[in-house]
């Protein structure tokens, strides 16, 4: 297959990537990882080698790993139940079809629901659900700031190798 067209593909996986570190339900960090190396390959590993790509394989189980902590601390934080993140989960997912303000909003909502349905009272669901949407809110932005790290080893590595 033609390189500029393994080249277009890893583009495009890169950018749906990185978009989906924000949105739920599509694996971003594995999208901006699989571009990368698609584009690294694309090119016989000529100017993107070992180095950098497991680099890149370190910066994403770090992704991955930062994604569930931030979310599991901030709900343990405020004492969420588990129904809290289930449904912070759901919220998020929901959220998606209502643009920027569902997904800021529906992550609080879930957990809240999620946790009344766990018969707690509401000033507790209140706090398990702000602490569940900030660790959600933090483990994207970790998410977020370690794909462009990724993009830019990879765009390191590329440019100063030829």
């Amino acid at each position: 297959m033609d390189p500029a067209y393994l080249h277009a593909i890893a583009a495009i996986l890169v950018i749906v990537g990185l978009a989906g570190t924000v949105v739920p339900l599509l694996p971003g960090i594995a999208f901006v990882f699989g571009g990368l190396l698609l584009a690294a390959w694309a090119d016989d590993f000529q100017r993107v080698g070992a180095l950098a790509l497991t680099i890149l394989g370190l910066l994403t189980v770090l992704a991955i790993a930062a994604d569930l902590l931030a979310s599991a601390f901030g709900a343990k934080r405020m004492g969420a139940s588990p129904r809290a993140i289930v449904g912070a989960t759901l919220g998020a997912v929901v959220g998606i079809f209502f643009g920027l303000p569902g997904l800021v909003v529906g992550p609080f909502v879930g957990a809240v629901v999620g946790e009344l349905s766990a018969n707690r009272e509401l000033l507790h669901a209140g706090r398990a659900g702000l602490g569940t949407w900030l660790g959600l809110l933090l483990g994207s932005i970790a998410k977020l700031t370690l794909a462009f790290l990724m993009v830019g080893v990879f765009a390191t590595a590329w440019f100063f190798s030829g």
